[in-house]
């Protein structure tokens, strides 16, 4: 039952379930590049990706300083790939997973240096229109 438990709260997340969808495009993909096709922070894709590893969903890689998530091909039990199968199907019909590839695409299409100093440019950026003073607005 805690396995279930477990697997369900794991599914209970809009994000984590992106993250398994942007997944099944590609065999692998890097942190920053999932990051920037969801258009979420490195912090926020991490702590999902964690989330999604301890729950059997995805497995990782490290070269170098770069780590590496795939879907898992370790079976939980006998649900595991029908369900995984079965959230895809589902998911892309939603608007959100649609931008995400678009977004993916346009990522892939950048070598591994550009994607991450990309995510450089993407926190500037981010730091300029001031996300970053708003957020801290609101918990001040």
């Amino acid at each position: 039952m805690r396995e279930l438990i477990k697997v369900l709260k794991a599914l209970s997340d809009e994000v984590r379930l992106r993250i398994l969808k942007i997944l099944q495009e590609r065999d692998e993909l890097c942190v920053c590049e999932i990051m920037q096709a969801l258009d979420i922070s490195q912090t926020r894709t991490s702590r999902n990706l964690g989330i999604l590893k301890d729950a059997g969903f995805v497995t990782d890689r490290r070269e170098g300083v770069w780590i590496y998530y795939s879907i898992s091909d370790r079976k939980i039990n006998e649900y595991h790939s029908e369900l995984i199968k079965l959230l895809s199907k589902w998911l892309n019909e939603e608007e959100v997973v649609q931008k995400d590839k678009k977004r993916l695409k346009r990522v892939m299409k950048l070598g591994l240096k550009d994607k991450c100093m990309k995510n450089v440019k993407y926190q500037e950026r981010r730091l300029k229109n001031g996300v970053v003073n708003r957020i801290s607005k609101r918990r001040g």
